[in-house]
């Protein structure tokens, strides 16, 4: 179900075993599961709400898929941040979510990348000349099948005729802070992530966005989950859409979903 979006006045592969989480949620510590590539942002809004609210936030990061299965298995989560709906949608399918806690939170962009020391030039339209601009490397990307930047990546390469010739020239990983590292240190050519990524790190470059049309728009839906439904969980889920919140997720490169086309 769907919740209001804004409150004004608000206040490298991946195991199967729940890493960094706590064996139990407790009344003093909020968990939450985080898309990888909301570190940045969350972790600062985290902070900065600690601060203030004297609350412990528990913080988990992974790609979505990853995180959406350790949740049917179990994991004590509180609040999932995934990075597409599709994930979200598989736990409301499975009863998992609390009632009227589901919204959509953010939005991003998709954007080819290169290390700082490859000048790399590639206009992203229908025949662009991707493979030979990869040489005889291979292309970073999320895993096309489960985790949401490569699948919106695969779509975005489809869409602009270019999947054929680079299905076979992919160095998938688990998450797209993955991907990142692979082209940052030199490992790929080339890699496809969301725009924050890239604004994020100071050894790749911004080669060029998707066209939004390419792809399926790049929501963030965030909710609670219905075994972790608490006063706490729930003052951090409204925290969240604060207007404070609102400030750090736009000064890291985040569309607020409300603006969302």
């Amino acid at each position: 179900m769907t919740a209001p979006r804004r409150n004004i006045l608000g206040l490298i592969l991946a195991g199967a075993a729940f890493v960094g989480v706590p064996d139990h949620a407790s009344a003093e510590t909020v968990t939450v599961f985080a898309a990888a590539s909301l570190k940045p942002a969350l972790d600062e809004i985290a902070k900065t709400y600690e601060a203030e609210s004297g609350q412990q936030i528990n913080l988990s990061y992974a790609g979505s898929s990853a995180l959406a299965r350790q949740i049917q298995h179990g994991a004590p989560a509180q609040l999932f941040l995934s990075a597409n709906t599709a994930w979200m949608d598989a736990l409301e399918a499975d009863g998992l979510i609390a009632e009227d806690s589901r919204h959509n939170l953010i939005t991003n962009r998709l954007a080819l990348i290169s290390s700082v020391d490859n000048p790399v030039s590639l206009a992203l339209e229908p025949g662009a000349p991707l493979s030979e601009a990869l040489g005889d490397g291979r292309l970073a990307i999320a895993l096309v099948r489960a985790v949401p930047a490569g699948i919106y990546g695969r779509q975005a390469l489809e869409h602009l005729g270019l999947w054929a010739e680079v299905q076979t020239r992919l160095a998938q990983t688990d998450n797209v802070t993955a991907a990142l590292r692979l082209v940052g240190i030199g490992e790929a050519p080339m890699g496809v992530v969301y725009v924050t990524d890239a604004a994020a790190s100071d050894w790749v470059r911004l080669v060029g966005l998707f066209p939004q049309e390419s792809h399926t728009p790049i929501v963030y839906p965030v909710a609670l989950m219905r075994e972790g439904d608490t006063s706490e969980a729930r003052a951090f889920l409204d925290h969240l859409s604060s207007q404070q919140a609102d400030s750090v997720f736009q000064a890291h490169g985040f569309g607020l979903a409300e603006d969302a086309p």
